[in-house]
């Protein structure tokens, strides 16, 4: 009995050491690797490791697979990172810098290929809640600046799952979030491609935070003139206004120079000396806008007309009016009268009424020619400007 007893703690032993040096030799094939400077080699010697010491157990076996998902080598596949990341992660026992690293791999990499979203967006969240859970914690690796980038990271692939799955509104909200970490120029060109699709399905509120931000970080034309027409289409028309002013200033657009128009139109009926600038913005419209030309031109000659008060335009029409009408009834009386009758024929009594009648005719046609030359120098006026708009916009 004592000899079957020493027996099985001589085989424990034997196994115990043979184990013990198996450790010992994968713990230094791993360290190698690890400290081998060439990529190549680098990957090489950790896959052969994984060959040899997979699934036995050892030491560094998380490491390896997490190593083989980081890093970027010649020829690596979407489907063996993901193999890799996945593995590590399944093992455990690794690290939060480490971890998150792995999280955003694999997030990135599902969204790129439209596959899991619901674990790119797990995987993001992870990554944003263990950054924000070290983002304060003392470490002698890793800055609250570091932690902080992880966290924009992690916004940043949330938003990409977020936008891959079709969810563009909670998507802006992600990029938002993670480009006010980052300030990275790439966001804000999502963003930007992201506002136009909002826009067009009219979900104008989250069109409107979208081009915000892409407005501020690009400062082109287009994401400042998308702004000002979520603005307008959120009801926010003086803040429209200047940044329709400001997508003007960069770009010559018939669109805008008619918003701008229509606009200021609308503020010349409670502030009169809105009306030139509308004028000019809408003249500026008939000839950029071939969609708003007749609308803008219409508009601008209606409010030059009747919007001025010291032309008094519209006064002369109806003075005209009235004139032409007295005119016409004068003529006809007078016909009745005399048109039959040789003047040698008339009384005293009906020459004089005669000489009156033609004399009030005489004066209702002077009348009438002043009130035409009147409105030809108003006319004249009106013209100007659009051949002063023509010479502005180098039009021949």
């Amino acid at each position: 009995m004592k000899k079957t007893v020493l027996t099985t703690l001589v085989i424990l032993l034997f196994i115990s050491v043979s184990l013990s040096a198996q450790n010992t030799t994968a713990d230094e094939e791993y360290i190698k690797a690890v400290t081998t400077q060439n990529i190549d080699q680098k990957v090489k010697l950790l896959k052969e490791y994984l060959t040899k010491y997979g699934g036995k157990g050892t030491k560094y076996e998380n490491h390896v697979y997490a190593n083989l998902c980081l890093l970027r080598y010649r020829g690596k596949k979407a489907k063996e990172t993901i193999n890799y990341g996945e593995k590590a992660l399944a093992m455990g026992d690794l690290d939060d810098y480490t971890k998150s690293q792995i999280y955003l791999q694999l997030s990135g990499l599902y969204s790129q290929l439209g596959q899991n979203l619901e674990k790119a967006k797990n995987y993001a969240l992870q990554t944003i809640q263990i950054a924000k859970a070290n983002k304060n914690k003392e470490s002698a690796t890793m800055s609250p600046a570091e932690w902080n980038k992880f966290i924009g990271a992690g916004y940043l692939a949330h938003g990409q799952a977020l936008e891959k799955a079709k969810d563009l509104k909670r998507a802006v909200d992600s990029y938002i979030n993670s480009y006010k970490i980052l300030k990275n120029i790439q966001i804000a060109k999502s963003l930007q491609k992201i506002g136009k699709s909002l826009y067009d399905f009219k979900f104008y509120n989250e069109a409107e935070k979208a081009f915000k931000i892409a407005n501020e970080a690009l400062k082109d034309f287009r994401s400042c003139a998308f702004y000002a027409k979520t603005l307008y289409r959120n009801g926010k028309k003086e803040e429209a206004l200047k940044y329709f002013k400001q997508a003007y200033a960069k770009q010559k657009s018939g669109e805008i120079a008619y918003n701008i128009g229509i606009i200021l139109a609308g503020k010349g009926k409670k502030n009169p000396s809105q009306s030139q600038e509308a004028i000019k913005h809408l003249l500026d419209a008939s000839f950029l806008s071939p969609s708003h030309s007749k609308k803008a031109m219409d508009l601008a000659e209606r409010l030059f007309f009747s919007g001025n008060k010291e032309l008094r335009y519209n006064e002369k029409v109806k003075e005209l009016s009235k004139k032409t009408k007295k005119l016409e009834e004068l003529t006809e009386t007078f016909n009745k009268k005399f048109e039959d009758k040789a003047e040698e024929d008339l009384s005293d009594d009906e020459k004089k009424e005669m000489e009156k009648l033609l004399a009030n005719i005489d004066a209702e046609e002077k009348a009438i020619q002043k009130l035409k030359a009147e409105q030809e120098a108003v006319l004249e006026k009106f013209n100007k400007l659009i051949e002063e708009t023509k010479k502005r916009l180098g039009i021949t």
